[in-house]
């Protein structure tokens, strides 16, 4: 049996878990589907969820939902409210359940969950979709440091950094706009850079770089990013646009930005349909984002997608470029 997909993601302040259905769906009593570790309130967690529970007594009636407190550092108060999210991507608020706990220290992982948390047959009928089940967990961490630690905000005193004019030492012209920076900032956060501005190349001696094929919105956008490890609503374009992502995934590549490429691969599956799926799946082929790749595969297959997504331009252009990928495509479809 494959690997199970489970996805993990933060929203606001909480984590959804999302979990591929037909493939767990085999999973025997006591066997669990396990998230990406989580990071909340100082401390790291994981979320594992028993389709047909975690006792033999429920003859796998009901799903099991357990969450484990994976630091060694100290025990931590916390509330926990996991519920399901709708059909309509809304939460199911009617079906959640809290917990107030003191997750301790010991030699094993500390865990607290529900081993009833709902029955099997109502997942399937109320909240399955497209082969998939959504679950949000919501973990607030109750304080008790006697020294509280503020939250960090390097990325704030960074950006400051790049809007003030102290320490500059190389700019870059794009398109005539001209962009101050931080050597060693930019080093720091890429290997390109780094190679560039303190390797033998010519741009390691110049003060002054000219950048081809990138836009000064799509640079200002990086440059901001690099400082601050955000992509801030202030650097989007109005629209947003899936060009405009797909532009700064191209230089994230290009500059070996890793977390910044697979925010743009976020936001571009977020903006898939029929008529985008194909430029965007071309994209994910060319800079080897592989996720965003099986996810546009995942949506090409479904047939109805796939039956008028191919009179699109994009679908004629990706046939001829990807003559792999339409061959995928068409196998998945067909099977």
């Amino acid at each position: 049996m494959t690997e199970p997909e489970a996805r993990t993601t933060i929203v606001g302040s909480c984590v959804q878990f999302r979990i591929d259905y037909e493939q767990i769906k085999q999973l025997p009593t006591g066997e669990a589907v396990i998230s990406d570790v989580i990071s909340a309130g100082g401390h790291l967690w994981r979320i594992e969820v028993f389709l047909r529970g975690d006792r033999g007594a429920d003859k796998g009636e009901y799903v099991s939902i357990v969450l484990v407190h994976i630091s060694k550092c100290r025990s931590v108060r916390t509330k926990i409210g996991v519920f399901m999210m709708r059909r309509d991507g809304k939460p199911s608020t009617s079906d959640i359940r809290w917990i107030c706990e003191t997750f301790g220290i010991s030699e094993g992982d500390d865990s607290w969950g529900w081993d009833e948390f709902m029955k099997l047959t109502d997942v399937e009928k109320t909240f399955l979709t497209e082969g998939r089940v959504t679950l949000a967990c919501s973990i607030m961490v109750m304080d008790d440091s006697d020294i509280p630690v503020p939250p960090s905000d390097i990325g704030t005193h960074l950006g400051r950094l790049l809007d003030q004019t102290e320490g500059i030492d190389v700019s870059f012209i794009v398109d005539d706009e001209k962009f101050p920076a931080h050597r060693a900032v930019l080093a720091a956060r890429s290997p390109v850079f780094r190679a560039e501005l303190f390797g033998p190349m010519a741009e390691a001696t110049m003060s002054s770089i000219t950048l081809h094929d990138i836009t000064p919105a799509t640079f200002k956008a990086m440059l901001r990013f690099i400082y601050t490890d955000e992509l801030l609503a202030e650097d989007e374009p109005a629209d947003s646009s899936i060009e405009m992502f797909q532009n700064l995934l191209v230089a994230a590549d290009r500059y070996a930005l890793d977390r910044l490429k697979i925010i743009c691969a976020q936001k571009l599956w977020e903006k898939v349909s029929v008529d985008t799926v194909s430029t965007i799946l071309a994209c994910a082929e060319t800079h080897n984002c592989h996720e965003l790749k099986n996810k546009c595969i995942d949506f090409f297959s479904a047939e109805e997608n796939f039956k008028e997504a191919i009179f699109t331009d994009g679908y004629a252009m990706l046939v001829l470029k990807f003559p792999s990928i339409t061959a995928e495509l068409k196998k998945r479809v067909r099977a």
